[in-house]
């Protein structure tokens, strides 16, 4: 075999030309073979019609028109290959140039010399826009994945662990989040919308409290108590504004009335017996959280929220998020919301805060109509409405977890933050 190109061979014994990109084989005849295997041995550059016709017909004396003719056909079968040019030298013979950088675009990769000669073998301007193409399709691959989204996601939010707020009579610090550099961070835009001089809950020595706004809501995330490590789960307030004018809400009757209603009827939450002893063959992990969204002179709407994972790998699972939204005088008939899907789970921080981001892919959506809407639940159904036609993928982060409770932001009427129940269910 004698190579003509880093993929193209000749077979002397077989008298035939070898494609190792097609695989294909051209049938030369002896006289074609012999020509082009001494055209290419040639230690001069152009062979005279002497030694073609010598070496191409030994022992016997033909006419030059046969070599002419035999010249002519071969051409015909290097015509596919660009890059070999059998050239004509008047007056002198014949010429076999060989173009140092081949245009093929794949090589026998069982062929050590070639592969070296396709990456070796070409000017410093190829080899330049070959790194600038590699760089360009790697930055393409990076910025098309998850991990660029997952980071893309995080860097939208900032933290601050000192906040101070005034709420119910006791004075205390929250962690405040904040998304897409929102403005008017002062305590006030979270304060303004209880009613001052109440003091609820000056029963207790302190609170734990999330303060987040994504420009637009400011949430607030509460825990009474004093425990900085974890939350007992009693008495968790969650208040979201989503208006700007003050709600004045008053925070006994809010508490009183917030109480009633999570009496009157759960949609979310299923209470297994504790005594069941039953060890099931899946584990779930169960975040529910009331939240309610208290505007000036409207009815009082509560969002009964529900979040499900099941792991099947230290990273991954299933996702099941299920919101119902009423109003305190059941004028609103519930509306019903529920997401399915998949998750992959990140690990990271904001601002030195641990969080925990879930990239969600959504496989299916459910959006239940309710019979009756009043006034204060439109702007409600419109934004879950609008995450049913578009939302494909969703990101829920989680800025902390104990045995008992966990604080979530999630893509809710905006960005809800709020302080869940956990629970870990053998299914």
């Amino acid at each position: 075999m004698l190579k003509i190109t880093p993929y193209l061979e000749l077979d002397t014994e077989a008298n035939q030309l070898v494609d190792h990109v097609s695989g294909k084989k051209v049938s030369l005849t002896f006289s074609e073979s012999a020509v082009l295997h001494r055209l290419l041995l040639s230690s001069n550059p152009v062979c005279s019609k002497e030694e073609l016709l010598s070496a191409g017909w030994p022992d016997r004396v033909v006419a030059v028109t046969s070599l002419t003719q035999c010249i002519s056909t071969l051409r015909k079968k290097l015509d596919p290959y660009r890059e070999v040019q059998l050239k004509t030298v008047a007056r002198r013979g014949y010429q076999l140039h060989i173009a140092s950088q081949s245009h093929v675009k794949m090589l026998a990769v069982n062929d050590a010399e070639s592969m070296k000669a396709a990456i070796f073998d070409v000017s410093l301007l190829v080899k330049i826009s070959g790194i600038v193409v590699l760089l360009i399709l790697a930055l393409s691959a990076w910025y098309c994945s998850d991990y660029h989204k997952i980071k893309q996601n995080l860097a939208r939010w900032s933290a601050d662990p000192q906040v101070e707020l005034q709420i119910g009579g006791l004075r205390g610090n929250a962690k405040l989040l904040v998304k897409d550099d929102a403005q008017h961070l002062h305590p006030f835009m979270w304060e303004k919308h209880l009613q001052p001089d109440n003091s609820f809950m000056t029963c207790h020595k302190g609170f734990n409290a999330f303060a987040a706004t994504d420009g637009s809501n400011y949430s607030m995330a509460i825990c009474p108590g004093t425990d900085d490590e974890q939350c007992s789960g009693n008495g968790l307030i969650n208040i979201t504004s989503v208006d700007s004018e003050p709600a004045n809400l008053n925070m006994p009757e809010f508490m009183e009335l917030s109480s009633a209603m999570e009496q009157r009827i759960r949609y979310n939450r299923v209470m297994l017996p504790e005594s069941t002893g039953v060890k099931g063959s899946l584990l779930e992990h169960n975040y529910q959280a009331d939240v309610y969204f208290p505007v000036k002179d409207e009815l009082l709407i509560r969002a009964d929220i529900n979040m499900s994972l099941i792991f099947d790998s230290e990273d991954t699972g299933e996702f099941h998020l299920s919101t119902c939204i009423t109003d305190e005088d059941c004028l609103t008939t519930p509306i019903k919301y529920k997401v399915r899907g998949t998750f992959k789970q990140y690990s990271s921080s904001i601002d030195g805060l641990k969080a925990d981001i879930f990239q969600v892919r959504v496989q299916q959506k459910d959006l239940i109509k309710p019979d009756k809407l009043n006034d204060s639940a439109v702007r409600f159904y419109r934004d879950l409405r609008k995450r049913d036609i578009k939302d494909r993928e969703m990101y829920f982060i989680r800025v902390h977890q104990d045995h008992k409770t966990a604080v979530w932001v999630i893509p809710l009427f905006g960005q809800v933050t709020a302080w869940y129940h956990y629970e870990r269910i053998d299914i």
